[in-house]
C-alpha cells in the first residue's frame, strides 16, 4: 500500500481535493511567513513610514488571529463565541481607519491661492482705462 491509499482510507474521499487545497494554502502561508521573519522587525520598520507601519502591524495582527480562529475550528471550538472574534472584528475597525488616513492622505488638496486667480482670471472686469477707450467714437477707415 502507498502512502496515499492509507490516506484515503483516514478520511472521507469527497474532502480530498478541500485537504489538497488546504495544504497547498498552509505551504503558502508558511514560505510568507519565512519570508518575512528573514528580516529583522526594526530593519523593516526603517524602511516604512508610519502608515505603512501601521499596516503591517494590522495586517500581522489579522493574520496571526485568523490562524488562531481556524487552530479554533480545527479543535471543535466555536471561534465564533470565542473573543477572538471580537479581536478580530477590533483590528478590522483599526484597518478601516488607517484606510481613511490613507484616502484622506491620497485626495487631491485645494490650492485656494491658484483657484483664487482661477476664478478671478476667467470672470470679465471692466477696467477704467477700457471704458475710456469705448466712449471715445473709434476713427472711421476709409474704404477704396
Amino acid at each position: 500500500m502507498s502512502e496515499d491509499d492509507i490516506n484515503a482510507e483516514e478520511y472521507p474521499t469527497e474532502i480530498h481535493d478541500y485537504l489538497v487545497t488546504f495544504e497547498k494554502s498552509l505551504s503558502s502561508v508558511d514560505e510568507m511567513l519565512k519570508t518575512m521573519m528573514s528580516v529583522s522587525r526594526s530593519e523593516l520598520l526603517q524602511k516604512l513610514e508610519p502608515l505603512e507601519q501601521a499596516k503591517l502591524d494590522l495586517v500581522s495582527a489579522y493574520a496571526l488571529n485568523s490562524m488562531f480562529w481556524v487552530y479554533l475550528a480545527t479543535q471543535g471550538i466555536n471561534p465564533k463565541e470565542h473573543p477572538v472574534k471580537q479581536e478580530l472584528e477590533r483590528i478590522r475597525t483599526y484597518m478601516n481607519k488607517v484606510k481613511e488616513i490613507a484616502d484622506k492622505k491620497k485626495a487631491s488638496k485645494l490650492d485656494r491661492g491658484a483657484a483664487s486667480r482661477f476664478v478671478r482670471n476667467a470672470l470679465w472686469e471692466p477696467n477704467p482705462e477700457s471704458e475710456r477707450t469705448s466712449k471715445t467714437p473709434a476713427k472711421a477707415k476709409k474704404r477704396k
